[in-house]
């Protein structure tokens, strides 16, 4: 990767053989190549690191190698900067690396399509994503053992049970790297994180690399889409289905129609899409994708209060759905009815205001109108043949008390989460920033007063629980600092849990009291039979 690389010396080039034909082993056995491309896999590895030749002896048997790559790559990486492969030994060139070595098992995409589409029509469709997560968990694309440090616990609520996980799986960059990014030239290829050209990428310090990325085709509507996984797995089989075409968000009647599109070809998955506008929508807003997956989330377990028929087509059902953000479910064995329904929804919605809820679907800025009111979908097919939509009201209104949105989580709450609340929040996971897990065991450490509470000390704004000063006082002011570590630690899980609790709550456009209940009721009672 730079001009300044050097040989291995002998006894180094027998340990880098070894080591190459353990992953070479590992990548036959996890069937990344077939025992035909054995020889072709190796000695592109070989010509990587500039190895004569392999190790002697028969490959490694499946029993004597890991069950992930991860440990097979550290050697490789370690060489590859002695060599001076990587210009630098950070974890960020660690990563495009180690995507290069396994992009040499990966099979080509139009193979991994057709092994897709063999296996869909030999066993069915759930077969064909074992298959291909499986794959992309092997290739190391998506990171298993970074995401296993990631810290998950369930938490009680009124509206039932939510999911919270701190997420690890995005390492931190060190000081070195972030001054490396800034210096960057600005690159345009790919244009985003989501485009197709992604597929075997090399990646930059700014730009993961995607040498061990496939993608499948889908058709949705007419259109070329395309479905990956995350290589985050913030669930269970996290998937992506993003636009051929780099075009922005925009949630319309189409997007029903691609989303039952979708769960009509994969049954066994749900499907979402982020809402279309800033602070209401998700991170990435330039380029038009849902996100899929194999999960049950809290919000699709809870009950709708009772359901209605819809008004212009009966076989339609509705109801509110009893959770903290402002949800209408629909229910219906008739795809067009359901689309019908969904679109009238949608419509009426963004244009829907309600001074008394404090809903306005737009407002003035600069002698243009801003519109504020979208709609955050999430589709399932049910297994009894019925099409399922859950419709989450969203409206990204600003004001002098909450600059950062009214339905938004409001500032005191920021401390736990501050971002928008996207489609996986909405659905009840909550997806918390790493640095909390740092946080929360100083914060233990001064509940259980293994560290002494230093009220004045924490004030401090340079201090790194300043951000939890106005929480840490009442929590001590409640637990005392004399707690065990096992009582101490299921408290902050509850505290935590109930933080996100009033995150979601915030991020309703209806509340949960009788003026919200009420309000609610007026936008419902425009589309049920009277």
């Amino acid at each position: 990767m730079n001009g300044s690389t050097t040989t291995p010396e002998p006894a180094e080039e027998r340990e880098l053989a070894g080591a190459i034909q353990k992953l070479t082993a590992f990548a036959l056995h996890q069937g990344l190549i077939d025992s035909l491309d054995v020889d072709d896999a190796r000695n592109r590895l070989l010509d990587l690191y500039g190895v004569k030749e392999p190790a002697e002896g028969e490959l490694p048997s499946a029993e004597e190698l890991p069950d992930s790559p991860v440990p097979l790559l550290e050697p490789l990486l370690d060489a590859a900067a002695a060599q001076g492969l990587v210009p630098d030994d950070t974890l960020t060139y660690r990563d495009l690396f180690d995507a290069r070595i396994m992009g040499l098992f990966m099979p080509r995409p139009s193979e991994t399509n057709r092994r897709f589409r063999e296996l869909t029509a030999e066993g069915g469709v759930a077969r064909a994503t074992d298959w291909f997560y499986k794959l992309n968990i092997d290739s190391n694309y998506i990171r298993m053992d970074r995401i296993k440090k990631n810290g998950y616990w369930k938490h009680r609520t009124p509206d039932g049970e939510l999911e919270i996980t701190v997420n690890l799986s995005k390492p931190e960059k060190d000081p070195r790297e972030i001054a490396l990014l800034k210096s960057l030239p600005q690159s345009h290829y790919p244009k985003c994180l989501l485009c197709k050209e992604n597929v075997g990428y090399a990646g930059r310090p700014d730009h993961p690399a995607r040498q061990n990325l496939r993608i499948l085709p889908l058709t949705l509507q007419g259109e070329d889409w395309f479905f990956q996984y995350s290589p985050y797995v913030y669930y269970n089989e996290h998937s992506i289905v993003f636009c051929g075409e780099h075009i922005p968000m925009k949630i319309s009647p189409a997007t029903f129609s691609r989303l039952l599109d979708f769960v009509e070809q994969f049954p066994h998955y749900f499907i979402g899409s982020n809402a279309d506008l800033p602070i209401v929508g998700g991170s990435i807003l330039n380029h038009d994708h849902f996100q899929a997956g194999r999960h049950v989330f809290p919000m699709e377990t809870a009950p709708v209060t009772e359901w209605r028929e819809y008004g212009k087509h009966p076989e339609v059902s509705l109801g509110i759905v009893q959770w903290p953000m402002s949800v209408l479910r629909l229910r219906s064995s008739n795809r067009q009815a359901m689309l019908d329904a969904a679109s009238a929804i949608l419509a009426d919605w963004r244009g829907y205001s309600d001074p008394a809820a404090d809903i306005f679907s737009f407002s003035e800025k600069d002698g243009a109108r801003v519109e504020h009111n979208t709609i955050t979908p999430i589709a399932r097919f049910k297994d009894n043949g019925a099409y399922e939509l859950d419709l989450v009201l969203r409206n990204n209104r600003t004001s002098d008390e909450h600059p950062d949105g009214i339905f938004h989580p409001h500032k005191e709450l920021h401390h736990i989460k501050k971002e928008n609340i996207g489609l996986i929040e909405v659905m009840g996971l909550a997806v918390l920033p790493g640095r909390l897990q740092d946080e929360l065991s100083r914060i233990s450490d001064i509940l259980t007063g293994k560290m002494p509470y230093d009220e004045a000390a924490i004030a401090d704004a340079d201090h790194p629980l300043n951000k939890h000063a106005d929480w840490i006082s009442t929590l001590v002011d409640r637990y005392g600092t004399d707690g065990s570590e096992q009582a101490v630690s299921l408290l902050l899980q509850a505290d935590v849990g109930d933080i996100f609790y009033s995150v979601l709550q915030d991020a309703g456009v209806y509340k949960s009291d009788e003026e919200g209940r009420a309000a609610f009721e007026r936008f419902l009672a425009r589309f049920v039979k009277a």
